[in-house]
């Protein structure tokens, strides 16, 4: 067979047409090819977008207390979320920084409107923080790990285009990938778990600081309604209070109605004053017979005042006191506006509730921080139910119990002496009601048995009940004393001590 001849152009042979030459197939440098949308990529992804959507939930609410915060958090949502959609549509390595970056100036925001502000005005946070008192610090934890997961990949990507190759992980046996895959798996739950603890404690702040439709002035509230008034605004945050007025005609004629305020539980880190949402159900008004006693009182002519507070440890310790001072003072200032005699207020709640109520009762003639400072933050009347009254008396608490207190109130162990009421009796006290469940695991017996006995020991007027068949509240079927004679109990309590 003739072998092929070679034809010439310009003196050049021309290729053999039985041999072609290879096609060169151009391809990108390692650096710029798209990264895999692997595992650690979406678990970051994921992680920042939870924090986007917790920082932007309560956005209302931020507008109402330091509009320059919710514009500064709208806009660092928007090139977060537009960082995200970047790298999902085409994960290169360059929109891998671009998203670390803006997590990162989320983290910095963080960092200087927390503890002591570096930047002026209210803190933006709280209002992420009014059911559940570490919100901002899981968003800032889902950045942490977003921009760490960012710069995981970002480096895996940089060691592979150094060698001129794939990631290790996009062409690594099958095995390897699958490892790696799961892995990934425990901070993916973590992520999951926090982002539905946060966004649920969020967006109750949808509504703006708590106030549903706006607050209303202190004054000619209507009878037999409730009402929703601001009474403080400390470090610029407004405090929300519900006011329940007695029904026209059952207050006692040419005399103010006396007052009982109501604190809500959930160990100083959780709920707030509202009867539904994630916020009662924290709280647990139920356990302290809320409904039942705030008919009860409003019927025989008492006027019941609801508060929320300032959560620990977004607002440290003794926040929530000096808020509770705050309500007393509040209360007399406008005594005459809201038909009550100044002279008659008295305090319940449970749990975290009746902790706050005993250091109120107990250090109310002390005074305290913030607005109307020429009126006595004191209470004339106390009941207590089943709050911690030795916060170094915990060794033998559940983990979820211990973890409340350490979130609250912290390690210290001086710290924990000087909020625990035990410590702050004195003879000129109001008179105490201390209710407490037998079975209650969460909070011994055994504080409240001490705290009556001191109290007694004092010279305070006191009364303890210890309550069988129940625990950590005074609700439960079959208990006794029964639910109902330990409400008419306190709601004696309450008009015999204030008559």
């Amino acid at each position: 067979m003739p072998c092929a001849r070679a034809a010439t152009i310009g003196g050049m042979p021309e290729p053999l047409l039985s041999a072609p030459a290879p096609t060169a197939v151009l391809r990108p440098a390692a650096e710029h090819r798209p990264l895999r949308r692997g595992p650690l990529l979406i678990t970051s992804l994921l992680a920042v977008t939870a924090g986007v959507l917790i920082y932007l939930a309560p956005l209302a609410a931020v507008w109402r207390t330091a509009w320059p915060y919710a514009l500064l958090f709208a806009a660092l949502g928007a090139a977060q979320l537009g960082a995200v959609a970047r790298v999902l549509a085409r994960p290169t390595s360059r929109r891998v920084v671009l998203a670390a970056a803006a997590a990162l100036a989320v983290l910095v925001v963080w960092l200087l409107t927390r503890g002591a502000p570096v930047l002026p005005g209210p803190s933006p946070w709280i209002p992420a923080d009014s059911v559940i008192g570490f919100v901002d610090y899981i968003c800032a934890g889902l950045q942490v790990i977003g921009v760490a997961g960012f710069g995981i990949v970002w480096v895996l990507r940089a060691v592979a285009a150094s060698r001129g190759s794939e990631a290790p992980a996009a062409r690594g046996p099958r095995l390897r990938r699958v490892a790696g895959a799961v892995a990934v798996v425990p901070v993916t739950l973590v992520v999951l778990l926090a982002t539905f603890v946060g966004f649920s404690g969020a967006s109750d702040g949808f509504a703006g600081a708590g106030f549903p439709g706006g607050t209303v002035a202190p004054r000619h509230l209507p009878a037999g309604q409730r009402s929703t008034v601001e009474y403080c605004r400390i470090d610029g945050v407004p405090l929300a209070m519900d006011v329940y007025t007695p029904p026209a005609g059952a207050a006692t004629p040419g005399r103010g109605a006396p007052v009982a305020m109501y604190i809500h539980g959930g160990g100083l880190v959780l709920g707030d004053r509202k009867l539904s949402g994630l916020g009662a159900s924290l709280s647990n008004h139920q356990a302290a017979l809320f409904t039942p006693l705030r008919e009860r009182l409003n019927a025989n002519g008492y006027l019941v005042a609801s508060i929320d507070y300032r959560l620990t440890p977004a607002a440290p310790w003794p926040a929530p006191l000096e808020d509770a001072k705050c309500a007393v003072r509040f209360l007399r200032t406008h005594a005459a506006d809201l038909g009550i005699d100044p002279f008659r207020i008295g305090v319940w709640g449970a749990s975290g509730g009746g902790w706050l109520s005993s250091m109120l009762g107990l250090t109310g003639r002390q005074g305290g921080s913030g607005p109307y400072a020429d009126q006595s933050s004191a209470v004339q009347a106390v009941v207590d139910m089943f709050g911690p009254t030795d916060l170094n008396d915990f060794a033998d608490a559940p983990p979820f119990v211990r973890f409340l207190l350490w979130a609250g109130i912290g390690t210290s162990t001086a710290t924990r002496h000087s909020a625990s009421p035990i410590n702050h009796i004195s003879r000129d006290a109001p008179p105490f009601l201390v209710v407490h469940g037998a079975q209650d695991e969460d909070v011994a017996p055994r504080q409240s048995v001490r705290f009556a006995e001191r109290l007694r020991a004092a010279g305070v007027s006191t009364e303890f009940v210890e309550v069988a068949g129940t625990g950590h509240t005074l609700a439960s079927p079959g208990q006794q004393p029964s639910t109902q004679e330990v409400t008419d109990m306190v709601a004696d309590f309450f008009m015999t001590v204030q008559r």
